[in-house]
């Protein structure tokens, strides 16, 4: 089978489009045919040598994607040769060909494409469960969502306000701004603006329920902006490491701050399932939309690879195979 593969860490040059072997399947596990493979940042992190790879090269990237099952370990009953497939966390997805174990095989209904489901599984997860479990968004809740025109930051706004919710987004520039602003977020402020004071003012001093940080760097500003008894949701540090928080500073206004990951949701193939599912019921409701993504040919990763780097890219960057 053909996959992209790196034998060095690197830039996006040490990226080799290579004939290699076909992975064997055990007795739980899937051989899928893949059709759409989603590209994180997670995948230049670890090309970099920044994320720690275990076994030796050639290395394969990739964790998020969806295919068509080509043949089924001995042990598997649930699923058949041909069944539309879709995952959010098993490596080695940049190839032709991908075993999944079949805890972490999540069904993909007809009414969503192969792309769709490998452009919104990782990021729509994720706003998911920011969304449900770190805090449960309510009619009527003022909520912040840093870097809203990101693959996340789009899905938040959306969703935040299908559970009828007022959204303010923070973006790096007015381009970023209208994408925040078309998927329906109420107020948008620049990084380079006051926005802490600006959003005091609208909120009349009292600061918004909840934010959902992922820059890391903003994290002080944001517990400013966030009203007594609020919650600030850290989730990322896109911008760099966090000011440490002082503990005394959350028992004195009686702010909350709490931490996410997706991993620590994602534990059972039934979580993965039921969350998936409504997550796909929302995209075929028309609740939330998703982007249209750049599309690459799995030979070209280099260039997407390069894309996604430059930080130009506003939706998801696929592979196909």
């Amino acid at each position: 089978m053909k996959a992209l593969i790196f034998e060095k860490f690197g830039g996006p040059e040490v990226l080799q489009y290579k004939e290699i072997s076909t992975p064997s399947y055990g007795t739980n596990e899937i051989l899928v045919k893949m059709k759409a493979i989603g590209l994180n940042f997670a995948d230049i992190y670890r090309r970099r040598g920044n994320y720690h790879l275990s076994g030796n090269p050639p290395y394969i990237l990739g964790y998020e994607g969806s295919g068509v099952v080509e043949e089924i370990g001995s042990n598997v009953t649930e699923i058949k040769v041909g069944d539309r497939i879709s995952f959010a966390d098993v490596p080695f997805s940049n190839a032709e060909y991908v075993v999944v174990p079949k805890d972490k095989v999540i069904p993909l209904p007809n009414e969503i494409s192969f792309e769709t489901a490998a452009s919104v599984l990782l990021q729509g997860l994720t706003a998911h469960y920011l969304t449900k479990d770190s805090y449960q968004v309510n009619t009527g809740d003022t909520v912040l969502i840093h870097a809203a025109a990101g693959g996340v930051g789009q899905l938040l706004v959306q969703i935040v306000k299908f559970l009828g919710g007022k959204v303010i987004g923070l973006t790096s520039s007015l381009q970023k701004a209208e994408i925040a602003k078309n998927v329906r977020a109420d107020y948008v402020f620049l990084y380079e603006e006051d926005w802490v004071t600006k959003i005091l003012e609208m909120t009349d001093r009292r600061g918004v329920d909840v934010v959902y940080e992922s820059v890391g760097s903003t994290l002080s500003s944001s517990f400013q902006a966030t009203k007594i008894a609020g919650t600030v949701v850290f989730y990322g540090m896109a911008g760099g490491d966090p000011e440490p928080v002082d503990p005394r500073m959350l028992m004195d206004t009686s702010k909350t701050i709490t931490g996410g990951d997706l991993w620590n949701v994602l534990t059972t193939h039934e979580e993965r399932v039921k969350r998936s599912n409504e997550l796909f019921h929302w995209i075929t409701k028309g609740h939330i939309q998703v982007s249209e993504p750049a599309i690459f040919q799995l030979r070209d990763g280099k260039l997407a690879h390069e894309l996604l780097e430059s930080r130009k890219s506003t939706g998801k960057i696929l592979l196909i195979p």
